[in-house]
């Protein structure tokens, strides 16, 4: 087959992946730091480790069928298969586990369209979907918790514990909307019963809790321009991992 597509050629990294080539050189360092490049029993690999890491973030950028892929790599779609089984868990974001005193943190839920009904159910926008809890850094806006996925019927007050994501932050701060009442999280004011109007510093409180709140919206826009995101074929924990993956991708994306 004739290759297409290679990270060799510089040009072809930014719009298959969302990186800079120094980005995408990060990447791969990184990934070899972990190992994920060490040979594995049984037949070496059609592709070498930059192309193979290229090919599981170009299929997460572009949502190609594994067909459309193997054409533009120049390999066949088992193969294709076998390198998003391999190296997609590789490419998840280690999670943070402590958090600096003072940090403060932003969570919220996203649904991500899920063509696997084991886990998927359908949601608020009439699709089956999965909710992912996803918490970021309020200051750098990096991801560093998302939570195990859950049906996309499930709320995100009952979500934030059951996804794991309530554990993993412990103690620290952290921002939610009016979603999460109960939850001890720092949600905006709301009116008693009675109360026409909230009080002026109420209102100032929820004006910038609002402005803050927002930019874990901002990430969402920018992870699902990984249009995986928008449209998950992967079965079992693929869509966990892609989820992963693209925090990960994002945070490098965050780089300079």
């Amino acid at each position: 087959m004739t290759v297409v597509i290679t990270a060799s050629e510089l040009s072809w990294i930014r719009p298959f992946s969302g990186l800079t080539p120094r980005q995408f050189s990060k990447l791969v360092t990184a990934l070899r730091r972990r190992g994920a490049h060490e040979a594995r029993p049984g037949r070496p690999w059609t592709l070498c480790f930059e192309d193979r890491v290229l090919l599981v973030v170009a299929y997460w950028r572009t949502n190609l069928t594994m067909r459309q892929l193997a054409l533009l790599f120049g390999v066949s779609k088992s193969t294709v298969d076998r390198v998003v089984d391999d190296l997609g868990p590789r490419l998840a974001l280690i999670q943070r586990q402590r958090f600096r005193k003072g940090t403060v943190l932003i969570v919220d839920g996203t649904l991500v369209p899920t063509r696997d009904h084991t886990l998927a159910q359908r949601s608020k926008n009439y699709r089956y979907s999965t909710n992912h809890q996803v918490v970021i850094d309020a200051d750098t806006r990096r991801v560093v918790i998302v939570g195990r996925p859950l049906p996309g019927n499930r709320n995100d007050c009952k979500a934030w514990e059951e996804s794991g994501a309530k554990a993993a932050v412990g103690d620290t701060v952290t921002i939610a909307d009016g979603g999460y009442p109960g939850t001890g999280l720092v949600i905006p004011h709301r009116r008693e019963r009675g109360q026409a109007e909230l009080t002026p510093w109420k209102e100032e409180h929820n004006r910038s809790h609002k402005q803050v709140r927002a930019r874990v919206e901002h990430v969402f826009a920018r992870m699902k321009t990984w249009k995986i995101l928008r449209d998950c074929r992967l079965r079992g924990g693929g869509v966990h991992h892609a989820v992963l993956g693209i925090a990960q991708l994002h945070n490098i994306a965050l780089t300079q």
